[in-house]
Formats: C-alpha cells, sequence, structure tokens
C-alpha cells in the first residue's frame, strides 16, 4: 500500500492487525453504504489493514467489478475522500463479492481462495448488517461453510427485543461461536467521548474521590434527536425506544459512567465492572416511566391506527450500589425532538450550609455541573459560581470547557464503527456488550416490558411530554441549555 495521508490518523498510535479475511454480510445495505464500507477504506488508507480482503455478500447478483463501482460510489458520498486515487486503487483490490444465492459451499470457495492469496491462516471477521431475523440464517450459513474456526463475528442491535428472545438469541449464537468470538457492537461506546469518561474519572486525582453518593446529586443521559423514523417504521413497530436505545444505548453509557474502578484497562476487567453494575440496579418499574408518540405517528405509511409504540422514552433509575445508592439517574431519548445531542449531566450537591445573602446570586442557576457532550465533536463543561466583576458580592454562574479540538489532534480520531472493527479485530471487547450484560438488562426491563404505561403525545420539535418535568421533579432537565457551548 501507499504511505498514509499525512492529514489522515497518526497511525503510530494504533498498532495494524493481522491479516483477515472480512466476511460482510448486507453489503449493499445502508449502514453497509453510509459507514461500514466507508470506514474500511479509511482504515485502509491509514494502514491500519495491511493484509486483508474483504468479501460482500448480499442478496445482489453483481460480480467483483460491480461491488467496486458500488463501494467507489459509497466512499465518495460518505466517506473522508478518495483522495489522489493511490489509497483507492490499493483498496480496490481488496474487494470482493458473492451472492447468498451461492449458498455455503459458495462463500466457503471464495473464502479459502482468498486465505490463499494472503497466505498463511489469516483470521475471520463476519460482520453481520443484516436484519435481525436474517441474522440467525446468516450464523447457520457460516458454520456450515466451516468459516467459524479463526474468526470473530460482530452483531448489530437489538440482541432480542425481551429476556426469552435475548437468551434464544445467545443459545442460537452458541452453538456456532464461543462468547469469546462474539462481538454485539454499540455506536455509541466507539465515539471518542466515551473513551474519554474513563480518561477523565480514573487519570485524574481531582474528580475520582468525589464520583460517589456523597458528592453527586444526581445525573443525566440524554440522547435526543431530530429525524424521524423514514423507512425504519417497519422496525421500529417491533422495537420502539426503550428497547431501541434504552438498552442497547443509554444504559451501556450509564454503565461506563457509574462502574468502579477496574483492576486493569483490559476488556475482560472492563467488561466486568460493567456487569457489576448492572446488577446492582434495580428492576425499571412503570410508574418511574414517561413514553411519550409524537403527533402524527399514527398517519405515517405503515403504522397501525391504534399502535402505541413509543418514539420517545425518560425514565429514573437507580444503582444500589454502595457508591451510588440514593443517587436517581434520569434518561432521556426520542424522535422528532427540539435538538439533536448526546450528553451526561452531572449534578453536584450543594454546599450544606451557605454563608452568602439572599440575592448574591448563589443557587440561581442550580447545581454545579459537570457535562459531557459525546457527540462527535467531544466537550465537557465544568459550570461553577464565581464572583462577579465590580462592586459588591455578586455571583453568577461560569465554566470552564474543553473541546477536543483544542488539541490539535481531531485528525487522529477513528469514526465509531472504524474503532469498533479494528478493535473487533484485535479481539478487544472493551466496547462491545457481553451475553450476561444484556440479559441482565431484559430482565431488569421486564416490569416495564409487562405492563407500560400508556404512550402520551408529544408535538414534533418538542422535548417530549409535559409529565417528563414531574418525573424528574424536584430538578430539571439540562436540556434545552440556557446557553451555547462556548464557540459553538
Amino acid at each position: 500500500m501507499g504511505a498514509s495521508d499525512p492529514h489522515d490518523i497518526n497511525t503510530r498510535l494504533i498498532e495494524p492487525v493481522d491479516a483477515n479475511v472480512i466476511v460482510l454480510f448486507g453489503a449493499t445495505g445502508d449502514l453497509s453504504r453510509r459507514k461500514l464500507l466507508p470506514g474500511l477504506f479509511h482504515l485502509s488508507k491509514a494502514g491500519l489493514l495491511p493484509r486483508s480482503r474483504v468479501v460482500g455478500v448480499s442478496l445482489d447478483d453483481m460480480d467483483d467489478e460491480a461491488f467496486r463501482r458500488f463501494t467507489h460510489d459509497a466512499v465518495a458520498e460518505f466517506g473522508r475522500g478518495i483522495g489522489d486515487g493511490h489509497h483507492w486503487a490499493d483498496f480496490e483490490k481488496t474487494l470482493h463479492h458473492t451472492s447468498m444465492a451461492a449458498g455455503a459451499a459458495g462463500l466457503a470457495l471464495r473464502v479459502q481462495d482468498l486465505e490463499e492469496e494472503l497466505g498463511g491462516r489469516p483470521n475471520r471477521l463476519h460482520y453481520l448488517s443484516v436484519p435481525p431475523q436474517a441474522a440467525e440464517d446468516v450464523v447457520d450459513m457460516i458454520g456450515a461453510a466451516g468459516l467459524a474456526e479463526r474468526s470473530r463475528i460482530i452483531m448489530e442491535k437489538p440482541f432480542g427485543t425481551d429476556l426469552r428472545s435475548a437468551r434464544e438469541l445467545n443459545a442460537g449464537l452458541h452453538q456456532t461461536f464461543r462468547e469469546d468470538q462474539i462481538f454485539r457492537i454499540d455506536h455509541f461506546l466507539g465515539k471518542e467521548a466515551a473513551l474519554n469518561i474513563l480518561a477523565f474519572r480514573f487519570a485524574n486525582g481531582l474528580f475520582e474521590p468525589i464520583w460517589n453518593r456523597e458528592h453527586i446529586d444526581h445525573v443525566q443521559i440524554d440522547v435526543p434527536e431530530t429525524l424521524g423514523l423514514g423507512h425504519r417504521i417497519g422496525f421500529y413497530e417491533g422495537t420502539g425506544a426503550y428497547r431501541d436505545m434504552v438498552v442497547t444505548h443509554l444504559f451501556q453509557i450509564l454503565a461506563f459512567m457509574a462502574m468502579e474502578p477496574p483492576t486493569t484497562l483490559e476488556s475482560k476487567a472492563i467488561s466486568e465492572e460493567k456487569n457489576k453494575v448492572f446488577r446492582s440496579m434495580k428492576p425499571i418499574q412503570p410508574a418511574d416511566v414517561v413514553r411519550g408518540q409524537y403527533s402524527g405517528y399514527l398517519d405515517e405509511a405503515g403504522v397501525p391506527v391504534h399502535s402505541d409504540t413509543d418514539t420517545f422514552i425518560a425514565l429514573r433509575c437507580e444503582i444500589d450500589n454502595w457508591r451510588w445508592a440514593g443517587v436517581p439517574f434520569y434518561l432521556r431519548t426520542g424522535k422528532k425532538m427540539a435538538e439533536g445531542a448526546r450528553i451526561i449531566s452531572i449534578a453536584f450537591r450543594e454546599p450544606p450550609k451557605s454563608m452568602f445573602p439572599i440575592g448574591s446570586g448563589v443557587g440561581s442557576a442550580g447545581p454545579d455541573h459537570l457535562t459531557f457532550d459525546l457527540a462527535d465533536v467531544s466537550k465537557l463543561s465544568l459550570s461553577f459560581y464565581g464572583k462577579r466583576p465590580g462592586p459588591g458580592l455578586k455571583l453568577d454562574k461560569q465554566s470552564l470547557q474543553f473541546s477536543l479540538h483544542e488539541t490539535g489532534r481531531s485528525a487522529d480520531i477513528l469514526e465509531a464503527y472504524e474503532r469498533l472493527i479494528l478493535d473487533a479485530m484485535s479481539g478487544d471487547h472493551t466496547l462491545f456488550n457481553s451475553s450476561e450484560g444484556v440479559e441482565r438488562l431484559w430482565e431488569l426491563s421486564e416490569p416495564l416490558l409487562d405492563n407500560p404505561p400508556p404512550v402520551r403525545p408529544y408535538a414534533p420539535g418538542s422535548w417530549g411530554p409535559n409529565a417528563i418535568h414531574q418525573l424528574i421533579a424536584p430538578y430539571a432537565w439540562r436540556l434545552p441549555f440556557e446557553r451555547a457551548w462556548r464557540g459553538a
């Protein structure tokens, strides 16, 4: 391969992976076109996939050249640029395609040919970018083709829709793959900001001593989305916001924020601490949940006239352990909301007694907050009270803010799917979900799923149903922010 682009990722920060044959099921689907194929190209361009071959598998009847043209168009539209052309020339030689119609035998033959081309015994990475109902058939196909050996498999959500289906899915996977071969992907955890939570907590003596119930009053994890559902209506009718977003994404973020210090920064130790958080969580009670549905959802094509699918969810949960007992965690997410954001907001306890007189401004803007912005442009902010310049002793809310772009290393950032694909190829489970964790979260969800409260209407472009304010009382939601991030 040619040298990596000097304006691209600093490859000295990451070790290239060993030789791999990457089998991408659903290779012509939307996720593959928007994220996976551009991501593989960027990893190749950065020199992180020095010896790899990609086998696209789909229902389409196309040859290698047609698949290469499809991938070129996907990279041109959604990637970071094809550049001067020699990177693409190197990458397209690694691209191949086989149809599902060729069956297990056809897939096995294609992979065997590419492995002989690479030489030795290369690893195999199977990425299942397929609808949930097709996953079992694909796993069976991999087993029948004899391709489970030396392999790892990346599974897209949902990982079941309740405890029973999650157990059935895991049991089916374990017939072909060991647990250490399975990587249940959550792209939220692949973002730079998620790992920055670990760095912020465990590398700084200033914050770890106060990361507990004695100093933290409550926590909010807020992931509103402005987009609607589009072509995902069919999928969403069988899931809803809670199954789609809370179990898969928001609870995982909560675990990173709330877990105990791992014994090491190895994936097994971190996964165990995340699972301890899930074991300590109290079951989700219907009385602590607000379900919503945006006005006009019932008019969407394909939606049953009496659908009670939640397009919005807000809930209160608790972690019943020594560190967090009594600290409420508030989670919120929904479609067609006022803004798109991904934040963790940690409210600190106020001083036990104020020496400042009434009218000084103390307490007027709420408690001090530490806020992580988990969006692609990672930021964090620490708010506090400070003296207003001038005579007298008036106080205003001030803030210290940091943006990842201020480091001058933003070009080193891997996009979430790129990082997670690379981690899976390296066998690193740190940012992936385990079967134990998934099943425990569905177990916690049973009271809510068995007796869900009715959905409440909310206007598109709002912050959800009015009942969210009673849910969080006596506190208030941090979003919308009263002032924008500095420099935004």
